[in-house]
């Protein structure tokens, strides 16, 4: 659960407070209109249709995700999972059935690890009927390196064909809206190539669903 000093605060600063790309997420100046796209979507339009993040990086539940990654406190999935469901879910209600997809680790991450952190955080969701899990169907091959700090080209570059579909899941995508979960936006690399993966066999929308987004440009 959250702390009531953090819960007070996202009940007034989370990003769906504020005016946001409507394909991106990321947060824009208050003179632009509210469903207005940054500069960087307009000139590189990404693959994926839109994006709702729950708050920024630099915000109060940073510390919840690393604890999360990086020290395997589960328990912080619990309580990200409780501020996704008090403060975005009430507005994501999607209108037409969706499936959803948290982004994988690779085989060898996640034995690693012991667990996905985005499959953590997203199998603690309240979710409405109309959306369906699947957890196994968006799968990842092992990368060398990681591309946590890289910039936008070097992760673009780093992530080509990383993803791939489950031959025997992939074909309930098609003429499927879906949304793909995730835990932290950085460049939207990521997301994008796995919107390129998801549209080229047959899905019909993208949604991206994200716990934190940072402030670098899509």
């Amino acid at each position: 659960m959250l702390c009531e000093t953090c819960f007070s605060f996202l009940q007034q600063h989370t990003l769906f407070q504020y005016h946001t790309c409507l394909q991106c997420g990321i947060e824009l100046s208050a003179l632009k209109p509210c469903h207005a796209r940054c500069q960087s979507c307009q000139d590189a339009p990404p693959t994926f249709d839109q994006t709702h993040c729950l708050d920024r990086y630099e915000g109060v539940l940073q510390h919840a995700i690393h604890q999360l990654k990086y020290h395997k406190r589960l328990a912080f999935a619990h309580g990200l999972a409780h501020a996704w469901n008090q403060f975005a879910m009430p507005h994501l209600t999607p209108t037409e059935p969706s499936l959803l997809l948290p982004v994988p680790l690779s085989d060898l991450k996640l034995v690693r690890r012991g667990f996905n952190q985005s499959w953590e955080i997203a199998r603690r969701l309240q979710l409405p009927h109309t959306v369906k899990p699947l957890i196994h169907t968006l799968r990842r091959s092992h990368q060398a390196h990681d591309q946590v700090h890289g910039d936008r080209l070097s992760r673009q570059l780093s992530l080509r064909n990383v993803f791939y579909l489950d031959r025997h899941t992939a074909k309930q995508i098609r003429n499927q809206s879906v949304i793909v979960f995730d835990d932290v936006m950085t460049t939207g690399s990521t997301l994008n190539e796995i919107a390129q993966l998801l549209k080229e066999n047959g899905a019909r929308k993208i949604s991206n669903w994200v716990i934190l987004r940072t402030s670098t440009p899509n």
